[in-house]
């Protein structure tokens, strides 16, 4: 069945990619696949940057780690959310290694599985996952394969950086564990001061510039292409879209794309986009509705119905286009598209 969307994958940037941050932490680097892979595919991601020589991989639930398959026997996959109440048969049945991120799944931990080694999370500053450090006797017992913290600020300057750098410094010398892990692509741009012994890079893998160090240092790995379903004129005076939000001074050509914001393609976009006509830019004009969207196309008179156009989806332009964070731009991508691995 056709499909007038297109979502193209780079892997060699993806692989590309995760070999600089690995480079640049100077210790390991696991990859986060969790969300479908930023919504590109957890499982091609996997086995492309598996290759790359990527050996841990990060998903948020049991169920996500399920629909990734068997993996290579010299990887791991972790589950960052830890076991639910709900997760029991699902982390006995699985070979995937939690992370224990609260007193209650220390316990549950304990009971289930107190010889299988696990993953610990401790809070130092950013108040969402994690075991307080007074939390650490808790832990006596465990197989901490391990020890994690998470950045709440990691992608800004700001003092919190250095005071969870500390706090984290401080649980890595109470708390025995394999391996200790604090940095995510932010926090791998902060230095190596933040690396310890495994990084947990995550948007940067798909393209995302977190920091300014990053910046020409990281390629897009996610295009987007749509095909034109109607090409017209607007004449001047007459609006687009919408709300008639926007308004032609002149007689306008315009190409209606088959692509909304149900694709992901959000309304932030609206009057502020960009697409391309192989070196040509085309703006994207008026609101972005459901399934369509308009660009003008004055500086291309031979689009016509049926010819494929690349919407500016390079995640840091495309965010300061949309207001959108990077995340929310791969994340939101949806089941329309066409997508295929390059």
């Amino acid at each position: 069945m056709h499909q007038p969307l297109r979502l193209t994958i780079d892997a060699s940037a993806l692989q590309s990619n995760w070999r600089w941050l690995q480079e640049r932490a100077g210790v390991p680097a696991g990859a986060a696949v969790k969300a479908n892979g930023y919504g590109l595919g957890a499982r091609d991601a996997l086995d492309a940057l598996y290759d790359a020589g990527c050996r841990t991989f990060f998903v948020s639930t049991y169920a996500e780690a399920t629909a990734l398959g068997d993996v290579p026997e010299d990887s791991s996959v972790v589950v960052l959310h830890g076991p639910g109440p709900d997760d029991v048969q699902a982390a006995l049945n699985s070979q995937a290694r939690p992370v224990l991120n609260s007193p209650d799944q220390v316990a549950r931990w304990k009971e289930i599985a107190p010889d299988r080694a696990c993953d610990v999370m401790i809070d130092t500053g950013i108040n969402r996952l994690g075991l307080r450090p007074e939390q650490s006797e808790l832990l006596a017992g465990l197989s901490i394969d391990t020890l994690h913290s998470h950045l709440a600020c990691g992608d800004e300057n700001c003092p919190l950086n250095v005071m969870q750098l500390e706090r984290f410094r401080a649980v890595v010398g109470a708390i025995s564990a394999k391996r200790y892990a604090l940095a995510n692509s932010a926090g791998i741009c902060l230095g190596r001061d933040y690396s310890f012994d495994l990084v947990r890079p995550g948007l940067s893998i798909y393209g995302g510039v977190p920091r300014a160090e990053a910046e020409g240092q990281i390629g897009q790995v996610a295009r987007i292409e749509a095909q034109i379903v109607q090409r017209r004129t607007i004449h001047a005076g007459e609006s687009c879209g919408y709300g008639a939000t926007f308004t032609a001074d002149e007689d306008t050509q315009a190409a209606i794309l088959n692509i909304g914001y149900a694709d992901g393609y959000l309304r932030g976009f609206s009057s502020r986009g960009m697409a391309f006509a192989g070196e040509i830019t085309l703006p994207v004009i008026g609101r972005v509705s459901m399934d369509l969207i308009a660009v003008g196309c004055d500086a291309a008179p031979d689009l016509k119905e049926g010819d494929w156009v690349e919407l500016d989806y390079a995640l840091p332009d495309a965010a300061h286009q949309s207001g959108l964070s990077q995340y929310e731009l791969l994340t939101t991508l949806g089941s329309r598209f066409a997508r295929r691995w390059v």
